[in-house]
């Protein structure tokens, strides 16, 4: 991979200097804006994004006329934009979304987004005030729901074996197994509403038993 790059660096450099002794600078630069554009499609086509924005990028660097590279750029830093709203990458999603609109101004796909990350942030603030220790109980909910799958699974398991066993006792483990995944399920639900309390309007200071807390007042959505 080096040697490759060596040998591409090397070639460009002799390009460059022919084109500054034979007035072909133009055409230089249609070639390495051209060249870039074709990096940046070949990363895209494998939803590599992170080099695929940095190949138009340069394309843009070079020309930044290139209709090509722009409308590459801002389909790339969308899709790069909501992969960090997904992980709660909020102001680098800002950021991303404030490269593509810097060639796309107007443009209503990245407004939306950037309205709804605004609004998540202002949300996030509210959550954050609310029950600052929000990320580690959400955190242990998903993963208990997580775990419904292995139980699922597991009766799924049962089933198919009494396909070809006929033995009414893999029906009674699938049954003992449902059993235990109605508990569980109740249980998450349960944790699942306190969470939402706590989020939506935190715990009152004089609260004893969060178990049995009065749902409050919610403050979210926003309007």
């Amino acid at each position: 991979m080096k040697g490759t790059m060596r040998t591409f660096i090397r070639a460009l450099f002799v390009v460059v200097t022919l084109a500054a002794t034979t007035g072909c600078a133009t055409g230089v630069t249609e070639w390495i804006a051209r060249t870039r554009d074709n990096q940046g499609d070949l990363a895209l086509a494998r939803t590599n994004y992170t080099d695929a924005s940095l190949a138009y990028q340069l394309a843009l660097k070079v020309d930044p006329k290139d209709d090509h590279a722009s409308r590459g750029l801002v389909s790339v830093q969308l899709h790069i934009a909501q992969a960090q709203f997904a992980a709660s990458r909020l102001e680098d999603a800002l950021e991303s979304l404030a490269l593509a609109a810097r060639y796309s101004p107007g443009d209503e796909r990245i407004d939306g987004m950037r309205s709804e990350i605004e609004q998540a942030q202002t949300k996030r603030e509210i959550v954050v005030s609310n029950y600052p220790s929000y990320r580690v109980l959400g955190a242990g909910i998903r993963r208990s729901y997580e775990n419904i799958k292995e139980q699922s699974a597991a009766i799924t398991l049962a089933l198919r074996r009494f396909n070809y066993t006929y033995d009414t006792e893999d029906l009674t483990k699938a049954i003992d197994l449902s059993y235990e995944l109605n508990a569980d399920v109740a249980r998450y639900t349960n944790r699942l509403v306190q969470f939402r309390q706590l989020v939506e309007s935190g715990v009152p200071e004089s609260a004893t038993n969060r178990e049995n807390l009065a749902p409050p007042a919610s403050l979210l959505p926003l309007p």
